[in-house]
């Protein structure tokens, strides 16, 4: 089995001196094996290269396999990076989604989930867009905040194709909130878009001062002047 694979493969280079830090920055209820990410990825390019699926169905539950039987965090960043595979590009409709959606879920931290969002989440976003904003402002005015973090990023990396139209609608729900993770979602997501067009971040900035937290409004006018 690939997860069988993949533990050999990391237990073979891991470093278990520096796993426990690795698991206390981040935070992490999972331990460690003690695999940096160059060698990691690396073992996954070896261990991925040539692997073709028959189906998103087959692929997804592969992926779920290494996830929910991972005993070390390090399995689990395998398993994402087994969704980034050029391979498996045409999966990624509305219906991964819900493959994307226990990851989020079950992972629950921002190493996970910001990858998820950005990269993964962004690519279903331009193969299916008016569906996927329908499930993604779903999200954002849903109950779980990673989910919630997911919908705010999901256009992370889309510089002149960013929908801003649909960013505001999805930071909207969390402008108010009290989360350190979606305040700094908020400002994070306005501070990407800075890039392509500043005056537009700081015409929003000024529009809903009394609303964004000092920390999105200094993550998103970081780097304007």
């Amino acid at each position: 089995m690939l997860s069988d694979r993949i533990r050999a493969g990391l237990a073979a280079i891991a470093d278990p001196a520096r796993a426990p830090a690795m698991q206390a920055y981040m935070k992490s209820a999972m331990p460690y094996l003690g695999v940096s990410s160059v060698p990691r990825r690396a073992l996954c390019k070896e261990l991925f290269a040539g692997l073709a699926f028959a189906s998103s169905a087959e692929w997804q539950a592969e992926v779920l396999a290494i996830w929910r039987g991972a005993e070390f965090r390090e399995e689990r960043y395998c398993a994402l990076e087994l969704t980034g595979i050029r391979a498996v590009r045409g999966f990624h409709t509305l219906e991964a989604l819900p493959l994307y959606e226990e990851l989020i879920v079950t992972g629950a931290w921002w190493d996970y989930v910001d990858e998820i969002a950005g990269n993964r989440l962004s690519l279903i976003l331009k193969a299916e867009p008016a569906a996927m904003k329908r499930a993604m402002l779903a999200w954002a005015n849903g109950d779980n905040m990673w989910k919630r973090r997911s919908a705010i990023l999901c256009q992370l990396n889309a510089k002149r194709e960013t929908d801003l139209d649909f960013l505001y609608a999805c930071m909207a729900p969390s402008l108010s909130s009290k989360e350190f993770f979606l305040r700094k979602a908020i400002g994070w997501a306005l501070r990407q878009f800075a890039r392509t067009d500043p005056a537009e971040v700081a015409r929003y900035v000024k529009e809903h001062e009394a609303e964004l937290s000092p920390l999105s409004k200094r993550e998103a006018l970081k780097h304007i002047g």
